[in-house]
């Protein structure tokens, strides 16, 4: 079955994401607490500084902070009293970590664009032309910028206004949260290149790096710090586990067979690359010799032009690789959809769930 669209509930996600936007800029464009006053120039921000709160602020789905925040609702907190602000602070952090990952991961892959702007590296160095090592001058830079971007996070958390119960019980679940992103980015460098046959391997990366990470750990995070008990985080976690994989998998078909116009990355960038998707891994499983050939011919081939790209789009369509991956989301969005049913969470927040399993799937960018 496929989704269909939902009325409205008691939490409106475009006021969620205007709150938490609000709370990020509120904190980027104060002043920085952990910076020795001997250090500081007053009325004046850095070049690092006026960039990340242009990279942080910029439009974006903010679909980190919008399920820590749910979480927190969901787990029976309330819209009155301090709790709220402090739940808005940490779910607004997570934005603040999404762009040192962001970041750091264009750094590594040489990516061109991020949400239809040239990435932070290439940025910097369009704006230090002037110089002979401008290329690496701006990687250098991204990569302070990404730094710089992970001290804000850690900051806003720090500075968040948690009970001394919160901290012992968010600050460990940030710590696993950030060891599963750096061991999925190192299996998904470790798994580019050559297209491989082993779509296990490829979901291993997926739950590490998207659905424990983009769903599941917001959702426990905003859900501890409202107290909540096993029973709430273990239907967060059937929730958010196959919902993340079904974002990730709708994520690999828009790398391949969307419009860069749309979601703001070159489409034939995970072809060049290399990248160890499970769209890939079942087209090489089916594929004959003529084809197989092909494939190794142009995947993580970084000279891979539009007319490769269309010869290995047709391979994923010929060998039914792309309609599996679409069965696949669909039959993931049921589970998700299906966990909500049986979840202890409040009404309001469960609604607001099922919409964001919605637009999860059938997005287009």
């Amino acid at each position: 079955m496929h989704p269909q669209a939902l009325g409205a509930d008691d939490l409106d996600l475009a006021d969620l994401r205007e709150r938490i936007d609000t709370a990020l800029a509120g904190f980027l464009r104060g002043p920085s607490s952990r910076v020795p006053a001997q250090s500081r120039h007053p009325g004046q921000q850095h070049d690092l500084d006026r960039t990340l709160v242009q990279y942080a602020l910029a439009p974006g789905k903010r679909i980190r902070p919008l399920l820590c925040l749910i979480g927190w609702y969901a787990a029976g907190g309330t819209s009155s009293g301090a709790g709220e602000e402090a739940a808005l602070r940490l779910a607004a952090s997570l934005e603040l970590f999404h762009a040192f990952a962001l970041i750091h991961d264009d750094v590594m892959d040489e990516s061109d664009s991020r949400r239809g702007a040239p990435s932070a590296h290439r940025a910097f160095a369009a704006r230090h032309r002037d110089r002979a090592d401008a290329d690496a001058f701006g990687r250098n830079l991204a990569v302070l910028l990404g730094d710089l971007a992970l001290v804000r996070c850690d900051e806003m958390l720090h500075s968040a206004g948690f009970t001394e119960a919160q901290y012992r019980a968010v600050l460990p679940l940030v710590d696993t949260m950030r060891n599963e992103v750096v061991l999925g980015q190192y299996l998904d460098l470790r798994t580019a290149g050559p297209p491989g046959g082993d779509a296990g391997l490829a979901l291993r990366v997926i739950r590490l790096k998207t659905a424990r990470y983009t769903v599941e750990r917001p959702l426990h995070l905003g859900a501890v710090l409202a107290d909540a008990g096993a029973r709430t985080l273990e239907a967060c976690s059937a929730y958010a586990l196959p919902l993340g994989e079904a974002f990730q998998l709708r994520d690999d078909l828009l790398g391949t067979f969307g419009d860069s116009g749309v979601t703001g990355k070159p489409v034939a960038e995970d072809l060049r690359s290399g990248k160890a998707t499970v769209l890939m891994a079942l087209a090489v499983r089916r594929a004959t010799r003529p084809q197989a050939r092909l494939l190794r011919m142009y995947v993580g081939n970084p000279g891979l032009d539009e007319e490769g790209a269309a010869a290995v789009r047709r391979v994923l369509e010929a060998t039914g690789a792309r309609e599996t991956v679409e069965q696949m989301i669909n039959a993931r969005y049921e589970a998700a959809v299906t966990a909500l049913e049986q979840a202890p969470f409040a009404p309001g927040a469960a609604l607001a769930l099922r919409r964001i399993a919605a637009r999860a799937v059938i997005r287009r960018a």
